[in-house]
C-alpha cells in the first residue's frame, strides 16, 4: 500500500517515549492514573514503548514507608489498574514499583502490555552513599531466589536477566536497568546489548544537583554509543519530596551517542517525550563493527544468561506515520553553525596534515595543480597553500596552471586567475586547444574536420590533455601532482579514467563530498583567511554553475552548455544518497523515505526516486572500475571513503539489478 511507504515502521524505525508523570508520595492510585493518562497519549502518537521513572507508582522518596504493608499492597493494586488499562492500549509500558519477593523487597520495573505483566526486573546496584540509603529498604537483584513470581493472578518471569522483544517489529528487543545500574563501571545493559537488545531503558529517580544534568548526558550518550543502541532515560519530577532534595524530571533519548530528544526540566505537571529510533541502523552498525561480535564471544557466559520474553503489539499499518525526528539534509555538514565551523576546521587540517606528511616523506618541495576556477580545484589549492605554510616553504612552490579549452568560460578563467594571485602561488596558463586539436586529428575525429561533434571522446581528449600536461610538468619540476576530484564525483563515476581527472600523485579531496567542499570554501571565505579580495573570489566561485566546461555552448549563451547536475542529479541529493548507502547499506526505499523526510519541501518523491535511480545505476553498475585504482588520499570523516584500501571494496563488474528492483517499492507520487 502507498501509505505503508510513509509509515516509519515500514523502514526499521520505532517510536518510543519517556514519560514523567506528576506524582504524589505514597498515593499509588493517583500515580497509576497519571501513568495511564500518559500511556494513552503515547498510543495516540503511535509509540510502542513508554518508560516511566523509578518507583513511579509509589514515588521514590517514601523512605521507610516502603516497609509499610498498606503502601506495598496499594502499589500492587495500582499496578493492577495499569495492567487492566493496558488491554486497550497498544503500547508496552515499563513502570516502577516496590515489590515483595521471597521475603525481600525489591526496587522493580514491571513490563506491562495487552492486559498482562510480561516480566519484572529488579534493580542490580543499590546506592548507599551520599543522599542515598536504598540498601536500608531494598535487596539487590542477585539476592533473589525465585525466577518466577505470582502477581495479580499471573505467573510472571522475575530477574535482572530478562530481555523483552516485540516480535512483530524487526530488531525491537529492549532491556531494563534502574538508575544506579548505569552509573557503575560495567552497566548491566552492556551485556544486554551483546545479547541483542537494541533499546536500553533506564527507570531513574535521580535528584538534581548543579551540573548533574550534563553528567547524565555523558553517561547516557556514552552508553548508547558503546552499546550501539538507543537509550531511554527517565528521572523523577514534580511531586517527589523536597525534604532534602530537588527533582528536575529530565528525560533523555539517545541513539548511538546522538541526542534525539530531551525534555524540558523543572516542568510543572506530567509530560512525555517522544523519539523515533532507527532499529535497522543499530543492527547495521553491529554487523559493520565486527568487534561487537568479538565482545559477544568473549562474554558468552553473561550473554547466555539472558532470557527473552516475546510478545506482539498492534502496530499502525496502512496509514501514514511520518518521522518525528529531524533528518539532516546535509549528513556530511553539521546544521549547527558552531559545529559546522569545528567540522570545517578539522577536515581542513586533516587534509593539510596528510599532504604535509606525503611531501615530507617523499622529499619533494613542490606541487603541481590544475586550477579551473571551480569548487574542487579551489579547495585543493587552499589546502596546498596551508601545507606550504606548515612546511615553511614559499607558496611559489605551488605550480598552479589554468588550462583553458574549447568551452572554458570567461568567468571561470577570471576566477582561476584571481584565485592564484590571491593565494600567492606560481601561476601559469596553458591553452590546451592546439594539443587537443592535434590529438583529435590523430584520431580522425570529425571535430578536427570542422564538424561540431561533441561526443565523449571530444570531452575526454581535453580532460586527458590537462592531466597529461600536469604529470609532465611534475616530472620536469620534480613536483607532485595534486588531485582535485571529490568523493561525490568518484561515487557517480563523474571523472575521466586513467589519464584524466581520475588520476594524480595524491588527492587531498578524495573523501570529501561536494556539499562539504562548498561549505569548506565558504568557511575560508567567511573567515577572511585569504583577504577581502580573495574572499570575494571564493564567494563568486561558490555562485558559479557546476560544469566540466568541455562542450562549447552557443554564441552569446551565458550559461554553460553542460550543467553537471542536469546529468547526474543535484549533488545535495546524491550526497544524501551516498551517505546512507555507503555508510549504512540501507535499501533504496529507506533512503528515499529518509530523503523525502528531509527534502519534501524542495523535491517531490518522484524526483527523489529518479535521482536515486541514477545514483544506484552509476554507483553499483558503471563506476566501480574507477574506484578500484584511485590515488592515495586521506579519509576525513566517518561517512566513508571509496578507496579500495579503506572503506569500500567491490567488484568492478557488479550488477545494479537488486537496487533498481528495490526502487519499485517507492511510490511515484507523494
Amino acid at each position: 500500500m502507498k501509505n505503508d511507504f510513509f509509515n516509519l515502521y515500514t523502514h526499521g524505525f520505532a517510536r518510543v517515549a519517556v514519560a514523567i508523570p506528576r506524582c504524589k508520595i505514597a498515593d499509588p492510585a493517583f500515580n497509576a492514573a497519571q501513568t495511564i493518562a500518559l500511556a494513552r497519549q503515547a498510543q495516540q502518537q503511535g509509540a510502542v514503548l513508554v518508560a516511566y521513572p523509578e518507583l513511579g507508582l509509589s514515588a521514590y522518596t517514601c523512605d521507610d514507608l516502603f516497609h509499610q504493608a498498606a503502601l506495598l499492597d496499594a502499589c500492587e493494586a495500582a499496578l493492577g489498574l495499569v495492567v487492566e488499562a493496558s488491554r486497550d492500549i497498544d503500547v508496552a509500558l515499563v513502570v516502577g514499583l516496590p515489590l515483595r519477593v521471597d521475603h525481600q523487597l525489591f526496587n522493580c520495573a514491571a513490563v506491562v502490555a495487552g492486559g498482562r505483566i510480561l516480566g519484572l526486573v529488579p534493580k542490580c546496584y543499590l546506592p548507599n552513599y551520599g543522599e542515598f540509603y536504598e540498601a536500608r529498604q531494598f535487596s539487590a537483584a542477585d539476592s533473589a531466589v525465585s525466577t518466577q513470581v505470582q502477581l495479580l493472578g499471573q505467573e510472571v518471569p522475575f530477574g535482572a536477566g530478562l530481555l523483552f522483544e516485540i516480535s512483530n517489529i524487526k530488531s525491537m528487543r529492549f532491556h531494563i536497568e534502574i538508575c544506579e545500574d548505569v552509573w557503575v563501571p560495567i552497566p548491566p545493559s552492556s551485556f544486554a546489548a551483546l545479547a541483542g537488545a537494541t533499546v536500553l531503558v533506564n527507570l531513574s529517580a535521580s535528584n538534581v544537583l548543579a551540573g548533574k544534568s550534563a553528567y547524565r548526558h555523558q553517561l547516557v550518550g556514552q552508553q548508547s554509543a558503546r552499546c550501539l543502541a538507543a537509550y531511554l532515560y527517565s528521572s523523577a519530577g514534580l511531586g517527589e519530596s523536597s525534604t532534602d532534595l530537588a527533582w528536575d524530571g529530565q528525560a533523555l533519548i539517545y541513539e548511538k551517542g546522538e541526542l534525539l530528544a530531551e525534555s524540558e526540566r523543572f516542568k510543572d505537571g506530567s509530560h512525555i517525550l517522544f523519539a523515533d529510533v532507527d532499529l535497522e541502523r543499530m543492527s547495521r552498525e553491529r554487523m559493520h563493527q565486527t568487534t561487537f561480535a568479538d565482545s559477544v564471544r568473549r562474554h558468552a557466559g553473561e550473554v547466555a544468561a539472558f532470557k527473552v520474553v516475546r510478545f506482539e503489539l498492534q502496530i499502525a499499518r496502512g496509514q501514514a506515520l511520518p518521522l518525528a525526528r529531524t533528518i539532516e539534509r546535509f549528513p556530511y555538514v553539521p546544521q549547527d553553525l558552531a559545529q559546522r565551523d569545528v567540522r570545517c576546521t578539522e577536515v581542513y587540517n586533516i587534509q593539510v596534515q596528510a599532504l604535509v606528511q606525503r611531501l615530507s616523506q617523499s622529499g619533494m618541495q613542490k606541487v603541481v595543480i590544475g586550477v579551473s576556477g571551480g569548487l574542487d580545484s579551489t579547495h585543493a589549492l587552499l589546502v596546498c597553500a596551508k601545507a606550504m605554510d606548515r612546511l615553511a616553504l614559499p607558496r611559489a612552490n605551488i605550480l598552479a596552471y589554468t588550462m583553458p579549452g574549447f568551452a572554458t568560460s570567461e568567468r571561470t578563467l577570471r576566477q582561476a586567475r584571481e584565485l592564484m594571485e590571491e593565494v600567492g602561488c606560481s601561476a601559469d596558463e596553458i591553452d590546451i586547444r592546439p594539443s587537443c586539436v592535434q590529438m583529435l586529428k590523430d584520431l580522425g575525429h570529425p571535430f578536427a574536420k570542422g564538424e561540431e561533434i561533441y561526443d565523449i571522446t571530444f570531452e575526454n581528449v581535453q580532460a586527458g590533455e590537462r592531466t597529461s600536461h600536469l604529470f609532465r610538468l611534475a616530472n620536469y619540476h620534480a613536483a607532485m601532482v595534486i588531485g582535485t576530484g571529490d568523493l561525490s564525483e568518484l561515487a557517480l563515476g563523474w571523472c575521466t579514467y586513467g589519464v584524466g581527472d581520475h588520476m594524480s600523485h595524491y588527492n587531498v579531496n578524495a573523501s570529501v563530498p561536494k556539499t562539504l567542499i562548498s561549505h569548506l570554501v565558504r568557511w575560508v571565505a567567511e573567515t577572511g583567511t585569504i583577504g577581502v579580495v580573495g574572499s570575494g573570489t571564493l564567494l563568486g566561485i561558490l555562485d558559479t554553475e557546476i560544469s566540466p566546461e568541455l562542450v562549447p555552448g552557443k554564441a552569446g549563451d551565458e550559461k554553460p552548455a553542460q550543467i553537471t547536475e542536469n546529468v547526474i542529479g543535484p549533488y545535495e541529493l546524491q550526497d544524501f544518497n551516498l551517505h546512507y548507502i555507503l555508510r549504512y547499506g540501507f535499501a533504496p526505499s529507506k533512503v528515499a523515505f529518509l530523503s523525502w523526510s528531509a527534502w519534501q519541501e524542495r523535491y517531490t518523491l518522484a524526483t527523489i526516486k529518479k535521482h536515486l535511480g541514477t545514483f544506484a545505476y552509476r554507483f553499483f553498475k558503471t563506476s566501480q572500475f574507477k574506484r578500484s585504482c584511485v590515488p592515495n588520499g586521506p579519509k576525513v570523516g566517518n561517512g566513508g571513503s571509496l578507496s579500495p584500501r579503506g572503506d569500500w571494496r567491490a567488484p568492478s563488474d557488479s550488477e545494479a539489478t537488486v537496487w533498481l528492483e528495490e526502487l519499485k517499492n517507492i511510490p511515484d507520487v507523494d
